[in-house]
């Protein structure tokens, strides 16, 4: 086991590429610096073994037939995605002020509006994909505050600068595990939105189809969603071509039936979404580990 001395250096240590990268980036508009760590992040995922090995494990599992030249291209294209999205939550204040480079549309969205007005609370189901905190900034810029469900980070320097930017897009912000899981219960019952990325292993989850293999899920959201009649919303922000700007979609929300059935239409729906769009993902989430 480390001692602390030991920890606290191998934290530093570890932080040290992303501090550099965002400290060397300021100064500059802010589309050249989300792309100049989306490059950074591209380049890494391409050519450091470790990553790329880990990236094809899952990739594969999806894709068997994949050319070498083919998974490359992908793993630096998603690695772009992550750098620029990793620098859009770290900037989330910043990022909130650029709505007018999203298209929004969708179902999902008058679902939404009928909720508020009923004095109803609502569920929004993403996952790592394209830029899911798009989607916060959309429904906050409607009125709509949106907590969000957060894994905290082990590496301190990490947590403290998601938390922030993570808040900066809406709150409550809540922790995994019992006690956030109370809290966001209590945000939901007076009427609060909060978003969920449903496409984590959860090992106490239910194995369900995700992208056509058996993956352990978490179908709490539907549970929430029917024990206190909300709407579950699907919705995601996609990444354009030009990097900058989004379409965020708020999909129809899943027929209330029970959470198994109600927690499968997630997952196809956001695997239909990924399989467009596989350089959109976070490949590296070791979906299908232990199912």
């Amino acid at each position: 086991m480390l001692t602390r001395p030991v920890k606290s250096a191998w934290q530093h240590v570890r932080y040290l590429p992303l501090w550099s990268a965002l400290v060397y980036s300021r100064g500059r508009a802010f589309e050249r610096r989300s792309r100049a760590l989306g490059k950074v992040v591209g380049w890494t995922m391409r050519w450091f073994p470790p990553a790329r090995r880990r990236f094809d494990r899952e990739l594969l599992r999806i894709f068997p037939d994949m050319a070498r030249d083919a998974r490359m291209t992908l793993c630096r294209d998603m690695g772009r995605n992550m750098g620029q999205t990793l620098f859009e939550i770290y900037h989330g204040a910043e990022f909130a002020t650029r709505l007018s480079r999203f298209s929004v549309s969708g179902p999902g969205l008058d679902a939404l509006d009928a909720a508020r007005a009923a004095g109803k609370g609502a569920i929004i189901v993403s996952g790592h994909f394209g830029q899911w905190e798009a989607v916060r900034a959309v429904l906050r810029a409607r009125g709509m505050e949106t907590g969000a469900v957060y894994r905290p980070q082990t590496n301190r320097h990490y947590q403290r600068r998601l938390l922030a930017g993570i808040e900066a897009g809406g709150r409550p912000i809540v922790a995994t595990g019992f006690g956030g899981t109370k809290e966001m219960v209590a945000h939901l019952r007076v009427g609060g939105v909060i978003a969920i990325l449903l496409d984590e292993k959860y090992a106490e989850g239910q194995r369900l189809p995700f992208l056509g293999l058996d993956a352990l899920t978490s179908v709490s959201a539907a549970q929430l969603a029917l024990k206190y009649d909300l709407p579950m919303v699907p919705a995601y922000g996609t990444r354009s071509a030009d990097g900058a700007s989004f379409t965020v979609e708020f999909e129809g929300p899943i027929a209330h039936s029970d959470p198994t059935t109600m927690t499968r239409a997630f997952n196809d729906s956001l695997s239909a979404r990924i399989l467009q769009r596989p350089d959109q993902w976070y490949w590296m989430l070791r979906r299908w580990q232990g199912a």
